[in-house]
């Protein structure tokens, strides 16, 4: 039977693919830790309380880089270039969506409303994260390879989306809540449509390494074009909602270690 487990599990049990899923994750993340720390250090001199919650969302992600680069060391495996159809961080880039990455590399401090921009792009994205994170804890927390890890990491994009919604509401009382939501929706269907195709891209490279006959890689290639279906038609409200989180303060104290993996 085809399911999110037995799918992971396939890729999880051979090398190649295995490699493959821990480069684009690595190297995903720590694209996002370069861009964190970039924003942190331009933060406009009125939103500097900020900045430290922004840095350790950075480090977050560059530990999250080191424990997928770790999980390929203790397998004896050394990552592999990412294909450009898998790099999910720089095609919402070049979609226009976030901060484009000329301006992190300038010395001129950021705006508000970058900042605003910044965290309704880290509230679409972090959701995805979170939910695809879930759904690896759920079934695989008790692994004896990835299990501590995916708890790990799961916990802090969990961290990283109340963070995110906090942040906006606080912004919204102060009077910036329509470009929130303008931005909040332009950067969830720019998102899903992405998503999909890094999707495909990614379960045909996976395909190709396992040797999936053509017939399942039809069949997953559909459940990708249905799940976005649903998400163009109702599914991205999810992302574009805002609510107080229960963990208040999400990235108010340092970035945790992980020692067993660094």
């Amino acid at each position: 039977m085809l399911s999110a487990r037995s799918l992971f599990q396939e890729i999880l049990d051979d090398d190649e693919s295995f490699r493959l899923f821990c480069s684009i994750a690595a190297s995903g993340e720590s694209q996002g830790g370069w861009e964190n720390a970039r924003i942190a250090a331009l933060v406009p001199d009125g939103e500097r309380g900020l900045a430290p919650k922004i840095t350790r969302h950075g480090a977050d992600e560059d530990k999250h880089g080191r424990i997928f680069q770790a999980l390929l060391r203790k397998r004896g495996l050394t990552p592999v270039p990412v294909p450009p159809d898998t790099d999910y961080t720089m095609i919402l880039e070049r979609h226009g969506i976030g901060l484009a990455h000329d301006r992190l590399r300038d010395r001129q401090p950021l705006t508000v409303e970058d900042i605003v921009t910044y965290l309704a792009h880290s509230r679409v994205t972090e959701q995805r994260a979170s939910e695809q994170m879930n759904l690896l804890r759920r079934h695989f927390a008790d692994h004896p390879d990835v299990g501590r890890a995916v708890r790990m990491i799961s916990g802090d994009e969990d961290n990283h989306l109340a963070y995110c919604h906090e942040e906006l509401l606080r912004f919204a009382a102060a009077g910036h809540g329509p470009a929130i939501r303008r931005t909040l929706r332009a950067c969830a269907l720019a998102e899903i449509r992405v998503y999909r195709d890094v999707s495909l891209a990614v379960m045909t490279h996976m395909g190709r390494i396992l040797g999936w006959p053509r017939g399942r890689s039809v069949l997953l290639a559909a459940a990708i074009h249905a799940v976005y279906a649903y998400e163009r038609a109702a599914g991205w409200r999810r992302m574009v909602s805002l609510r107080m989180p229960e963990r208040r303060d999400a990235l108010g104290g340092p970035a945790t270690t992980a020692p067993e993996f660094a």
